[in-house]
This record gives C-alpha cells, structure tokens and sequence, in this order.
C-alpha cells in the first residue's frame, strides 16, 4: 500500500500559491493539485507557506458546513476580542461566493470588502484574518465547505452585519428573492449601527 511519505516523495515541492488583493490582509491561498489516473493528491494546508506570507495563525478547529440549496447566504459573522476569530476557508463540492468586510476603525480599508469564488473546481481558499466580518454565499446546490478557525466559537463574542447593508454594496451573484437566511442574519444591524470591535494596528 502507498503511504503519504511516498506520495510526496514523488511530489518533493508542494507549490502553494498565495496572492495580495486590495485589501493586502485577505489571502486567496491555492494549494498545488497533483492529478494521476488514480485522482490526486494536495497539501491543503502548511503553515509554512502561511508564515511566509506572514500569517502567524494558530488553528484549534475545523468546521464543515453542508449547505443542500444555491443561494443560502451565511453571515456576516466575526467574533469580539478577547475571542476573535480568523479563518482559512476553502469549498471541497459546488462552489461559493465568500466576502471578508475590514471593520477596523481606522483602517485605510474600512468597510470596504473583497469577494472571491472558490470551488473544488479552482481548489482557492481565502485567509479572512481577525477583525473582518466574513459571510459566504453558495452558487450551486449541495456545496460543502470546510474552514479552519483559530479561536472557539463564544456565544458572548458573537456578532454580525447585515449581509445587504447598502453602504457595504456587496455584490452576492444571487438575487435578493433568492437568499435563504437563517432568522438570526435577517435581522443583523448595519456597519455604522455596530459599536467599534476592532481597532486598525491594534
């Protein structure tokens, strides 16, 4: 039987590509796939390749959502020190519109946001670091989507935004009459309405 030592050492160099956008925080992370008629094999995560890009984050959990419908919008969620939260996100079925919103106060990029597809089809993650609201939209049907996290989720932490806040101006790819909602995001309150959290170099 073949063993993962022996994968790699046919795969020596693991390429993960990682890139800046316009807020330079928010990562699109894509691990390197190696294909063969059995299927493939990837690295979907090192440390390494993080900390070069200098993400120094320690994750003590992983999450995977099922979601059965196209159009379930989940978010925007981020968590209050002393718990904050970052997460690397990735969809291993369907594929997903995912957002990170900067609500720093004082940031040069405050309430700005970025959106990236990832899918099993283009095998992106994104890094969505503490003192960002994140949220993701699902573009097909039955999509599965695992994250990393490196706080646990505290229920006194807990907050969000509105995910169609019009001053965000967040361009979801699914018509409104199409989202599905849990009851708690419907009733999220808009980005000038939440006291700051997080605090730009803080």
């Amino acid at each position: 039987m073949q063993t993962q030592a022996d994968t790699k050492d046919q795969h020596p160099k693991v390429d993960i590509k990682i890139e800046r956008l316009e807020i330079p925080d928010i990562l699109p992370v894509t691990p390197a796939r190696h294909n063969d008629p059995r299927g493939f094999f990837s690295e979907t995560f090192r440390a390494d390749a993080l900390l070069a890009s200098g993400v120094e984050a320690a994750f003590v959990q992983d999450n995977h959502v099922l979601s059965t419908q196209k159009g379930v919008l989940r978010g925007l969620h981020y968590q209050l020190p002393p718990h904050p939260q970052g997460k690397l996100v990735r969809c291993s079925r369907g594929a997903i519109l995912d957002v990170g919103v900067d609500i720093r106060a004082g940031s040069p990029t405050f309430g700005r946001h970025v959106a990236v597809e990832l899918s099993a089809a283009n095998w992106c993650q994104l890094w969505v670091p503490p003192g960002f609201a994140h949220g993701y939209v699902t573009l097909t049907d039955d999509c599965e989507v695992i994250y990393k996290v490196t706080d646990y989720y505290a229920p006194d932490c807990d907050r969000g935004i509105a995910w169609d806040d019009p001053d965000l101006a967040i361009d979801w790819r699914i018509s409104p009459g199409d989202v599905v909602l849990s009851d708690k995001d419907r009733k999220q309150p808009r980005l000038k309405d939440v006291p700051p959290g997080f605090q730009f170099g803080g």
